[in-house]
């Protein structure tokens, strides 16, 4: 056998013990020849940019303790940027303005310009969606909410929902200076909601209502023709064909069923009652922007109560839902009971009308009142819907007790979006089961 092959084969039958000398060199020792063999370590690759990205991400996340562990330095708007985040998230959780802890220290103050320049800063930095979750954040961690009653903070907030919601439930302690600019942020969420959402609902609401008031003797143009032939099914008749020709069926509609479409009059009654605890702050904007867009509907008669220990019927101001909501008192206990018998005294055609309660369900009333008056008012002929709330945000934390009991009583509780609601009153309307959302998490 030649060398190289003695050498060929020793190599594939030895055994290796590996060490790393000091220059990272793996040394491969042959314990059968003693020959020595060094191979290097591959380099690390270097990060790619979609790695640098990344740690610029976390090192956005993480604050300035993790430019280190980061191996990320920020440049140029980052800078500004982490110096906004830092001013909110620095402190750690439930910090007061001012205050120091951690790595990171809360810097935004304890003066309403000092926000409202942070508040000018989140906005050229961030996109909208992303400026109003810190907005909320600010509220809730810093303890800013005294300071939305100082007409430069408001001017500098980007407006939406909840801040509405904030506003409201500091309605009584804000000064007259202040009620002005508060109105006109209000105003503009208002605005903004009633223009995603009227049309949409007047036409769902509008094709509903057409359809609920069947009359006997429709015009052509106006007769269901889906209901009139299912109306009629029994009428079949078959027809002998004649010089051969197969038997042919026909339908006489001895009863025709129509939609009085041309009748202008109040068709149906709505009543919205609407719980005005704080954590139903969302709900009652929406409501009461729904509250408007179905109060101009002339087929409607709608008329909106709001409810906490007390209640308040606030039907005389549905032409502006900016004051209703000004008139609402965000906050205080829950008495479901005393809302449904001021709203079930309301009802005089129980037939054509709907009742939407609009609450989490957590009583301070009477409970066992509280269900034999949905029990009435279900047996009388009203259409009852419960929501546990109306807003973007899904099922709150809610009374499953009293919302199974409801459910048990054919008024199922179950969380609406605005975008839903108007299917959900044309459903209720038209008398068909309702399009509860996601069934599999209801109580």
């Amino acid at each position: 056998m030649t060398t190289g092959a003695a050498h060929t084969t020793q190599q594939a039958t030895r055994h290796t013990t590996q060490d790393h000398d000091r220059t990272g060199e793996t040394v491969d020792t042959d314990t059968d020849t003693g020959t020595v063999e060094t191979q290097t370590e591959p380099t690390p690759p270097s990060p790619r940019p979609a790695d640098g990205e990344r740690m610029r991400r976390w090192r956005m996340v993480l604050g300035a303790d993790s430019a280190e562990s980061t191996g990320c330095t920020l440049t140029g708007q980052d800078v500004a940027m982490d110096g906004a985040l830092n001013a909110l998230y620095g402190g750690g959780g439930g910090k007061k303005p001012g205050g120091r802890g951690g790595g990171r220290s809360a810097g935004l103050g304890a003066s309403a310009p000092s926000v409202a320049r942070w508040l000018g800063d989140i906005r050229t930095y961030f996109p909208s969606s992303v400026v109003q979750v810190m907005q909320r954040d600010a509220i809730d961690r810093l303890g800013l909410s005294a300071l939305l009653l100082e007409p430069e903070m408001l001017e500098a907030v980007e407006a939406d929902v909840h801040l509405v919601g904030t506003l409201l439930s500091l309605n009584k302690a804000m000064p007259e200076t202040t009620k002005e600019t508060a109105r006109a942020v209000v105003r503009k969420v208002v605005d903004d909601l009633e223009k995603r959402l009227e049309s949409r609902t007047r036409a769902t609401l509008t094709g509903a209502l057409d359809r609920s008031a069947r009359i006997s003797r429709p015009r052509h143009r106006d007769i269901d023709w889906d209901r009139t032939i299912r109306a009629n099914l029994k009428n079949y008749l078959t027809v002998p064909g004649t010089d051969g020709a197969p038997d042919t069926g026909t339908v006489v509609p001895e009863r025709l069923i129509g939609y009085g479409r041309a009748s202008q009059s109040v068709k149906k009654d709505v009543i919205l009652c609407i719980d005005q605890s704080g954590s139903m702050a969302a709900s009652v904007v929406y409501a009461s922007v729904f509250g408007a867009v179905l109060a101009s509907m002339r087929t409607l008669a709608t008329r909106l109560v709001v409810f906490d220990t007390a209640v308040v019927d606030l039907t005389d101001q549905l032409d502006d839902p900016v004051d209703v909501l000004f008139g609402t008192q965000l906050g205080g206990g829950t008495d479901i009971n005393r809302a449904l018998a001021y709203c079930q005294s309301k009802i005089t055609r129980p037939a054509d009308t709907v009742v939407v309660l609009i609450s989490d369900l957590y009583e301070g009333g009477i409970r066992d009142e509280m269900l034999k008056r949905v029990a009435a008012m279900k047996a009388s002929g009203v259409q009852f819907v419960t929501l546990l709330a109306l807003s973007d945000e899904g099922a709150p934390a809610y009374d499953h007790e009293h919302a199974a009991a409801l459910g048990a009583l054919g008024a199922p509780a179950f969380a609406c979006t605005p975008d839903l609601f108007p299917d959900i009153m044309a459903a209720a309307i038209e008398k068909r089961p309702l399009p509860i959302p996601d069934k599999e998490t209801q109580p």
